[in-house]
């Protein structure tokens, strides 16, 4: 009976351990499971759909429509004069039919249906439009994170550096070459030290609740980030009107070109409301005195119908001038996001080139400060100087290590920008170094 305890508890702490296991993260996974279940990206898709029903709503006015019915009626009509009222006989009639109708030239409802296809277009682009916002901020969101946790790491050089400096201070006073204040100096910039390390702790558990957020992630979930480096590239010098070819590219574009042409099948619409509509329609059945009777008679009619609007209040053309106003507010909203466009990408062409070239001066500023760091921790050792060089250069070099990481983290988030302003943010994973 022991075993069969100590296999149930075995079993339990391995299912504990691997609940606790951390969820290792990559930025692909990352971009893969945000598109999946963004509230965003779902409320867009939803969008589409309502879209396509919309459009099958306008098809089904142009299609044949045809019903059935069956009744059965009892009534009793009296005869009344001016001299007389004579009770009227009861009667019972029975029917059964089916009619149809087909609009046979309808031009108002062929442009409303074309207007509806296109819209479902404006939606699928739509859809587009939201998931590259989101996989922007999903990339940003990563990087962030990554940011804020390799920070820990340079914090944690700076305290080790702080207990470093401490123990050679205590033994510079034992030594005899040194005095307490360099003790008293050194505890101070180890307490600094530590205090920004629990500090980031706080920084990176937030950025943490908001990746998974973000994801759809269990906040108690632990979480682990796979490293993704960009690959570092200078830009070449931007060639004017090369954001022309990143109109078609764009999917907020694409959208707001479609909601033109829809807007100009609607106005379309409103005018060949004018003409008026033809339609077919007929009935066959057949009636009798009661519900499966025998001896049924036959009962039918047909008919074409032509409706032309002679007086409507001005109606239509108030709304064809209304629909000009629409059109012409959607002209100005392509108009403008061509301008949009072309500043969004030379300036994150720009931004790019920079970020690349502030990377490699914050790399120099680290060698320089760690070199400066080495020759005062030397002149300490020799007993030429205190120990006050050693914790202004350690202070340079904890600014250097964080500027270095800071501009590693602008350089990527300008390399998301920079594929988002091209139409594609995805393109970011294959700038993995």
């Amino acid at each position: 009976m022991r075993w069969l305890w100590l296999l149930f508890f075995s079993v339990a702490s391995l299912a504990c351990v691997r609940a606790e296991a951390p969820v290792r993260l990559a930025l692909e996974d990352a971009l893969a499971a945000v598109e999946r279940v963004n509230v965003n990206v779902l409320l867009s898709r939803e969008g589409f759909q309502q879209a396509v029903e919309v459009a099958n709503v306008q098809r089904a006015d142009l299609l044949p429509s045809v019903g059935a019915s069956v009744q059965q009626r009892r009534s009793e009509s009296p005869v009344i004069t001016r001299t007389s009222k004579t009770a009227g006989t009861p009667t019972n009639r029975s029917d059964a039919r089916l009619t149809a109708s087909l609009a046979l030239l309808s031009p108002q409802q062929i442009a409303q249906y074309r207007a509806a296809q296109v819209g479902v277009e404006v939606a699928q682009w739509d859809v587009q439009q939201t998931i590259q916002t989101i996989l922007a901020t999903a990339a940003q969101t990563f990087f962030t994170h990554l940011r804020n946790v390799k920070r820990i790491d340079v914090l944690d050089a700076n305290v080790r550096r702080g207990r470093e400096l401490l123990a050679l201070a205590r033994n510079q006073v034992a030594a005899g070459v040194a005095t307490q204040i360099d003790i008293t100096r050194a505890e101070s910039q180890l307490a600094v030290a530590e205090q920004a390390r629990l500090q980031q702790a706080t920084v990176v558990y937030e950025s943490e609740l908001r990746l998974k957020r973000l994801l759809d992630l269990d906040a108690a979930l632990p979480l682990e980030l796979a490293d993704f480096t960009v690959r570092r590239s200078e830009e070449a010098p931007f060639q004017g009107g090369a954001e022309r070819t990143l109109f078609e590219r764009r999917a907020d574009y694409l959208r707001a070109r479609r909601q033109l042409d829809q807007t100009t099948e609607a106005l379309r619409a409103v005018r060949w409301e004018r003409f008026g509509a033809l339609s077919l329609t007929g009935d066959y059945g057949l009636a009798n005195s009661e519900v499966f009777a025998r001896r049924d008679e036959a009962a039918w009619s047909a008919g074409v119908a032509l409706s032309v609007p002679v007086f409507d209040g001005q109606r239509i053309r108030s709304g064809e001038r209304q629909t000009r106003s629409q059109l012409r507010s959607q002209e100005f909203r392509v108009r403008q996001l061509e301008l949009q466009i072309a500043s969004e990408v030379r300036l994150a062409h720009q931004d790019a080139r920079s970020r690349h070239a502030q990377v490699g001066v914050a790399e120099k500023s680290l060698a320089l400060s760690l070199e400066e760091l080495q020759l005062a921790q030397r002149r300490f050792e020799q007993g030429v100087a205190d120990n006050r060089e050693i914790v202004d250069a350690q202070n340079r070099l904890a600014l250097a290590s964080d500027n270095l990481n800071e501009a590693i983290y602008q350089y990527n988030l300008s390399r998301v920008e920079l594929a988002r302003t091209r139409g594609d943010v995805r393109v970011i994973l294959s700038e993995r170094e």
